[in-house]
């Protein structure tokens, strides 16, 4: 019974600690790099780094942000999501991608990696 209930709390832990890496707040002063530095320096996991793919991002709070695409310091795009809009944007290799944050308060996004098939 013990391990049984050992179990099901793990399961439960991992759940929890998966679904944290792609839920984020963004502070009003705060710009975040998701994905494109690399290990340990990015803010999500990308299962794609390397190649291209798809960055899938949820506006899930009350206030718009926007996301912006750059490659070796460029600018691609800038791309504003308002409240409760999904946006995709693919993300070819080297690209990079950053959430920004609404100056006037705090804003949170989901964020999901896609596959680009063939």
């Amino acid at each position: 019974m013990r391990n049984l209930t050992l179990i099901i709390f793990l399961i439960f832990l991992t759940h929890l600690e998966a679904k944290a890496q792609t839920e984020f707040i963004l502070e009003p002063s705060q710009s975040m790099i998701m994905t494109g530095k690399g290990t340990g320096q990015d803010a999500t996991i990308n299962p794609y780094f390397g190649e291209d793919c798809f960055a899938i991002v949820k506006n899930i709070g009350k206030r718009p942000f926007s996301i912006r695409v750059q490659q070796e310091g460029k600018i691609i795009k800038e791309i504003p999501i308002m409240k409760g809009e999904l946006i995709k944007v693919k993300l070819l290799k080297g690209y990079e991608l950053y959430l920004d944050p609404n100056p006037k308060g705090i804003a949170k996004a989901r964020v999901g990696f896609e596959k680009v098939s063939e």
